[in-house]
């Protein structure tokens, strides 16, 4: 843990009241800035218009030019038209670290509007929280920087010298597809001392965080096949077992009786050193009281650093249109996610090669592995992370967090192959109640603040030669 102690860092004097009392001016305006980001629904999937996630970037781009930056461009992702992301870029002074915030402006699709208690592109408080499509995944992050560049500049003046480079991309929630290219393309312009990810969560509310650790992500469509067309089900049922029968029965294979993953060959990490109460994870989850746990050993570890499987997805005859056949086929969408530590295409093997050979009755089963996305883990020592650490505290006042997360954010590791000499650090505005990706997405406000108090104070500490 860090040392509450702001005395602890005599070589770079910060006035904390001063960083404090930007904020409570600054706060307003930052908090009105992301509800209008909130009413665009800049969706980067290809269903939805388009025109909307130029609309999402161009708005960032406006903002980010009102703050002083050298350049702000808007740059598509596959060096065409799609997926706007932008950059703003302000150069390092002599002697001067660089620091690269990242964050994305695209959404989630909203899914049923009759299942928001307000519209989903209306950001609208209610009892302390800010509720809206992308009011915490992920546009309060790239608030989160505007927010502490803002009370940066205006605590330490335009020649802070420190070189800062903002990265909003456009199309995170429909997985990255073209994060490589576009990190290749731009290498030199991205590169920098130190890299914050403003795309996780806090333990708790209240409770500041910064994310250790978070598993890959392996995706794969899986067809059984067992009839070359439908057939009766009265006059064939018996001998012959439809094709959403024998992909239940494929499914049920992936999980042993305790519900743990039976695929042979993934890894498990190290314990965590957190545990997460039961009850509080029970309560935080909206787990009904009757259905008991799954897996084995602590729920941090089984949320952490153990292998998970879920299906996120199954194409069978809907139960509206069915009529009395047996169907020859079924499809399913399994989303596995691996420990820190394990090789994603190795993990895709091992899951592949568990479903061809637990094929049931001999069915035909193909498997498709449609993504691949490795784990990130990330050393704390470092002084970028020792800094992040003591402006957590000092914002929250209170110890800050070290945790992992069972989500994914695959170009972490990407960043941290294109760039070894730099410290990532992950942090976050969600919570537990934040419901990211689901129906009333919401925003704790007061966390929001602390956030950016806490990011600008880490901002100052890299401006005084630190990163």
């Amino acid at each position: 843990m860090t040392n509450m102690d702001a005395n602890s860092h005599q070589e770079q004097q910060i006035d904390l009241q001063q960083f404090r009392e930007v904020i409570e001016r600054r706060f307003d305006a930052v908090l009105s800035d992301l509800k209008n980001l909130v009413s665009i629904p800049g969706i980067a999937w290809d269903s939805f218009d388009q025109a909307e996630l130029q609309r999402s970037a161009q708005a960032v781009a406006d903002l980010l030019a009102a703050e002083g930056f050298d350049s702000v461009e808007i740059l598509p992702a596959d060096g065409n038209a799609a997926h706007p992301a932008v950059i703003a870029h302000k150069a390092a002074a002599d002697g001067k670290p660089t620091v690269l915030l990242y964050a994305h402006h695209d959404v989630q699709p909203p899914g049923s509007l009759d299942s928001w208690s307000s519209e989903p592109f209306t950001a609208v408080e209610r009892d302390g929280r800010l509720y809206g499509r992308g009011a915490a995944d992920d546009k309060a992050g790239v608030m989160a920087h505007i927010g502490a560049v803002r009370v940066l500049r205006e605590v330490m003046g335009e020649d802070h010298g420190l070189g800062i480079t903002v990265f909003i991309e456009g199309e995170e929630e429909a997985g990255s597809p073209h994060f490589a290219e576009f990190l290749q393309r731009h290498r030199e312009r991205l590169a920098a001392n130190a890299i914050v990810i403003a795309d996780s969560a806090n333990w708790e509310v209240g409770a500041p965080t910064l994310t250790t650790g978070l598993r890959g992500v392996v995706g794969a469509e899986v067809t059984v096949r067992a009839l070359k067309h439908a057939l009766h089900s009265g006059g064939y049922g018996g001998p012959i077992l439809d094709g959403p029968t024998l992909l239940a029965r494929l499914i049920a294979t992936l999980h042993d009786d305790d519900g743990a993953v039976a695929v042979t060959g993934l890894k498990h990490a190290a314990e965590p050193a957190i545990d997460y109460p039961e009850e509080q994870f029970r309560a935080d989850a909206g787990l009904l009281d009757c259905v008991e746990l799954a897996g084995r050993g602590s729920i941090t570890s089984r949320l952490w650093a153990q292998p998970a499987i879920s299906v996120t997805g199954i194409d069978a005859t809907a139960v509206d249109v069915a009529s009395n056949t047996i169907s020859p086929s079924a499809r399913a969408k399994v989303s596995l996610r691996i420990a820190p530590g394990e090789d994603p295409a190795v993990a895709a093997e091992s899951l592949k090669k568990h479903l061809i050979h637990n094929a049931p009755f001999g069915a035909e089963v193909q498997v498709e592995i449609d993504e691949q996305g490795p784990p990130f883990s990330t050393n704390t020592d470092s002084d970028a992370a020792q800094d992040m650490l003591w402006a957590l505290g000092q914002a929250w006042d209170r110890e800050p967090l070290e945790a992992g997360m069972g989500g994914s954010i695959p170009f972490a590791a990407l960043l941290q192959e294109a760039y070894p000499e730099a410290t990532i650090l992950i942090t976050g505005v969600e919570d537990p109640d934040t419901r990211a990706h689901g129906i009333d997405e919401s925003l704790h406000v007061e966390d929001f603040r602390q956030v950016i108090l806490a990011e600008a104070l880490w901002l100052a500490r890299c401006a005084g030669g630190r990163a």
